[in-house]
């Protein structure tokens, strides 16, 4: 007896067949259930940066990509007319101040001649009158001329946040007209904008923990806002990351969203065996004996800090699972 029995063991030894060591029960626990849908990487503000002086653009001083900082130059509109009105009040400014020297020397002469008597109070009245209005024009055409320049410098198109330059829609040369854009700058941080079926709307909540796939290792973001405004069926949301690739403005990026909870039939990792292309884990049987069954797996979890692996079919809840060791 003992020489069969010890030939027995050998047999099963050499076999690969596995000794039992633990058990454990297949157990329904709940799970997080994930949504797969596509973020767009966005910038918080998205301005253009407009000309409000129509003409010639001289100079653009940026290109797509480009990092600028606010109220930096990134353009040049010229306005031939304006340098030509310049010209124009420039002489007007230059015949009024000559005249208006002319008549403060008439001025000063006649109120030297009513000193003496020979010329009359109306006579010097008139010149008088006649420099306040000349002073009068002057200051005039000097309010004319600040609004020129006022108007000149509006021909330097500046950048109204800092960022990156996302866009510039015109070239060296172009003509611009007044509140057209010169270029569109990108600023005040990134985030990852989703639409999500509205069906799933109740089950978002700002806090929420999300998921980002395609990186190594895989990293997380925070749920920061949802609209309450519903469009063509999807609901939109702002997700924060940390850490945001940004090399591309509108990238599309994959996104899980924790989307409810299910039951789900789960085993210890190390209970599932492979082979030939099938998983196995191992039963004990009403006589306490294992034997094996072919199970299909599911998705890996974490569990109270276990790893655990669902499965599929093939198994029943409260099954007791004999642990192999090789």
């Amino acid at each position: 007896m003992k020489t069969l029995a010890l030939v027995a063991g050998f047999i099963l030894f050499i076999s690969g067949w596995p000794m039992v060591s633990t058990a454990e029960e297949s157990r329904l626990v709940e799970v997080q259930e994930w949504k797969a849908v596509f973020a767009r990487i966005e910038t918080r503000d998205r301005i253009a940066a407009r000309s409000q002086l129509g003409g010639i653009l001289r100079n653009i001083e940026v290109s797509e990509g480009d990092t600028v900082s606010e109220n930096e130059i990134i353009g040049l509109v010229h306005d031939e007319k304006l340098q030509l009105q310049m010209v124009a009040i420039e002489a007007t400014m230059v015949s009024l101040e000559s005249q208006l020297k002319n008549a403060e020397t008439e001025l000063t002469r006649g109120e030297t001649l009513l000193a003496r008597g020979s010329t009359t109070t109306q006579r010097v009245d008139g010149l008088r009158t006649e420099v306040e209005v000349l002073r009068g024009r002057i200051s005039t055409v000097s309010a004319e001329r600040d609004v020129v320049v006022q108007r000149m410098q509006e021909g330097t198109v500046l950048a109204p946040v800092s960022g990156r330059v996302l866009q510039v829609p015109v070239t060296r040369g172009s003509v611009v007209l007044p509140g057209e854009p010169v270029a569109v700058i990108g600023g005040g941080g990134f985030y990852l904008r989703l639409a999500v079926p509205e069906r799933h709307a109740a089950n978002l909540v700002q806090g929420d923990q999300i998921r980002i796939e395609g990186t190594d290792p895989a990293y997380m973001g925070t749920l920061a806002k949802v609209y309450p405004l519903i469009e063509n069926g999807r609901v939109i949301a702002d997700v924060e990351v940390d850490d945001l690739a940004t090399d591309f403005v509108d990238a599309r990026v994959l996104v899980r969203l924790p989307i409810g909870t299910r039951s789900a039939l789960v085993v210890p990792q190390d209970a599932v065996r492979s082979r030939m292309g099938l998983d196995f884990v191992t039963v004990k049987g009403q006589d306490g004996l294992g034997f094996e069954r072919a199970v299909v797996l599911g998705m890996s979890h974490d569990i109270e800090g276990k790893s655990v692996i669902e499965i599929l079919s093939g198994l029943q809840p409260g099954e007791t699972l004999v642990m192999n060791h090789d």
